[in-house]
């Protein structure tokens, strides 16, 4: 009974690009610092479950809790605007300006929470430094070289396969905040919205917000990893494969195919007038 149909819930990705468009910059930039704390807590907890079970898939398993925090707090988490927003400029209910707007502070929001945890996070675990062979902490380390060098050995092979690693998570991530909007109850929102995100990180894909927690972290823990090196070979590419899988293979083809049958149950329901 609390199932919501495509139909509406096209309607109600538009207006939430329209609200997440008219949000003040202090606004933004405290959603967006609470949406990459919490997505970082929501990492570590992934990896302090692989570290215990050694099985990835169990880590996968609770990572959704950091996602479903957010949506349920209605903070910002950016690679979830990028399908939302562009739909509220298509629809002509904001503008390029707002939009960019948005993604910038969440951005800065993003990065100053994942921060902040990451120095707390480490004087939590390591007992400010006095203990060195924390399993979490050299998982860190780890993917953050591998997130990095990992792709710039490759050249540009290494930044196709990043880039298209994006597009493939932020097509999963996008595709869990809309499913968050298919139920109007909180146990429903919450089954929906951890199917794909469950999806993509048990895959390895490349997520813009948990990369700026993950990298700047084990740079701060010792990974070999340079601030270019940072950008170069994984912000700056995930950031656009995230929007491009985002923008296009949820929140386009929904709009498209959904606006569709608006189009022609209206003009169905002019004709029976």
């Amino acid at each position: 009974m609390d199932y919501v149909k495509p139909e509406q819930v096209v309607e109600q990705m538009v207006q939430a690009g329209v609200n997440k468009a008219s949000l003040s910059i202090k606004d933004l930039i405290v959603r967006g610092f609470l949406g990459g704390a919490i997505l970082a807590f929501a990492t570590t907890l992934a990896f302090t479950a692989m570290a215990q079970t050694k099985l990835g898939l169990v880590g996968a398993l609770v990572f959704p809790v950091g996602f479903v925090m957010i949506v349920l707090l209605g903070l910002e988490l950016v690679t979830g605007s990028f399908a939302l927003i562009p739909l509220a400029v298509l629809a002509k209910r904001t503008t390029v300006g707002k939009m960019l707007n948005n993604f910038l502070w969440v951005i800065v929001g993003h990065l100053l929470g994942s921060l902040v945890y990451a120095a707390l996070f480490y004087a939590a675990v390591t007992n400010f430094g006095h203990v060195g062979d924390n399993a979490v902490i050299q998982t860190i380390i780890k993917t953050a070289e591998t997130k990095t060098n990992g792709y710039s050995s490759l050249g540009f092979d290494g930044m196709v396969a990043v880039f298209a690693k994006a597009v493939l998570c932020n097509w999963m991530v996008t595709l869990g905040a809309v499913m968050a909007m298919t139920s109007t109850s909180t146990a429903g929102k919450i089954t929906a919205m951890w199917l794909p995100i469950l999806t993509f990180f048990a895959q390895g894909f490349e997520h813009a917000v948990v990369n700026m927690f993950v990298i700047p972290a084990g740079m701060m823990y010792g990974a070999h990893v340079t601030f270019s090196g940072w950008w170069l070979w994984n912000q700056i590419p995930v950031l656009l494969g995230n929007f491009a899988g985002g923008v296009l293979f949820t929140g386009i083809l929904l709009y498209i195919t959904h606006l569709k049958k608006d189009a022609s149950l209206t003009k169905n329901q002019s004709k029976a007038a």
